[in-house]
């Protein structure tokens, strides 16, 4: 709770004694006072609560910032894992088979020739 919250809400209290008050000995101007005192109490406290969240967000995020940043740095580590173990088994794969691969790479070579060359017909 901060001062904003303190000073609105007494503030919205003596507005509605005042309101109260103007009521009972019937003035016009005390009633006028009192509902403005309450409007008044209720917006600033509304004010103050609303410092109070930003202040509880404001303390909360470093916190969340450095979850994410482990997060995300877990995550880069099992993708460049994944990248390592997919290229160790490409490579095996290839191993004894390097005329495969060659005829493939210009089969793929060859296809990407004819489409630049050629075009997609529709």
């Amino acid at each position: 709770m901060n001062k904003h919250e303190l000073h609105g809400g007494a503030r919205y209290v003596g507005g509605k004694v005042e309101k109260a008050v103007g009521d009972v000995v019937d003035s016009r101007d005390w009633k006028v006072a009192g509902i403005a005192d309450q409007v008044a109490g209720g917006a600033e406290n509304l004010f103050g609560r609303a410092q109070s969240v930003a202040g509880d967000v404001a303390d909360t995020t470093p916190s969340l910032i450095e979850h994410a940043r482990e997060q995300v740095s877990y995550a880069a580590d099992r993708s460049a894992d994944a990248v390592r173990r997919g290229a160790r088994d490409a490579r095996s794969m290839v191993r004894g088979h390097e005329s495969i691969a060659f005829a493939v790479a210009a089969a793929l070579g060859g296809y990407a020739i004819g489409w630049l060359v050629h075009g997609r017909r529709d």
